[in-house]
């Protein structure tokens, strides 16, 4: 059984839907749904990565990765949820993924014998909308089990998005070859927000998902 430590990626500015969302008051922690759920986009993150627990994943306590501005925002809405159990990263100067997930590796790390015992990290960002959460957690699961599959365990797995239009504001993820008793695909290639023409060449090839973060 492996251990495996969900992070949660927490640092929006509040520059999108405004003047909803603000910069002390970002997306993520927005009510959203237009359903009876009175959850905010955070605490829906959290509930999703804290149901992957299973036979085959030992789930440690979540790491959220968010800065100063939002520790109290973030803290309340972690209290309205029952048997959660999380810690708080805090960034000195918000950046990007890549700063983050180092923060939550080096979190994550202590305690463990590097290179015997290494938990997987699961990362979904705060502010994502998942219409089919059995479908989400499922797909997460089988993630894990293309890492667990890895002896060296350094397989990266990644979740793309079959796209329904040419959309220039996403990233995309060239698939290649598929392998493995899941029959996951390997990356052959990351590919940035295209322009539009490209946008639709990527829809008629077919093998162009988007990127899910």
């Amino acid at each position: 059984m492996s251990q495996v430590i969900p992070v949660i990626l927490c640092g929006g500015s509040g520059t999108r839907l405004w003047p909803l969302s603000r910069s002390g008051f970002p997306k993520q922690f927005l009510v959203l749904s237009g359903d009876d759920s009175q959850s905010s986009l955070f605490q829906q993150a959290v509930e999703r990565i804290n149901a992957i627990g299973g036979p085959d994943i030992n789930l440690g306590p979540t790491l959220i990765v968010t800065n100063e501005e939002h520790r109290f925002l973030a803290l309340d809405q972690l209290r309205e949820l029952k048997d959660i159990s999380a810690t708080l990263l805090l960034e000195p100067i918000s950046r990007n993924t890549a700063p983050a997930l180092t923060l939550a590796a080096f979190e994550a790390r202590d305690g463990h014998d590097v290179g015997k015992d290494d938990p997987i990290l699961v990362i979904t960002p705060a502010d994502q909308t998942v219409q089919n959460t059995a479908a989400f957690i499922k797909a997460l699961q089988d993630c894990v089990a293309v890492v667990q599959a890895d002896e060296k365990m350094q397989t990266i797995a990644i979740l793309g998005i079959t796209p329904t239009s040419p959309e220039t504001g996403y990233g995309y993820i060239k698939r290649g070859a598929i392998q493995g008793a899941n029959q996951e695909y390997v990356v052959e290639q990351f590919v940035e927000k295209p322009d539009s023409a490209t946008a639709q060449a990527y829809l008629k090839d077919g093998n162009y998902l988007w990127n899910g973060g």
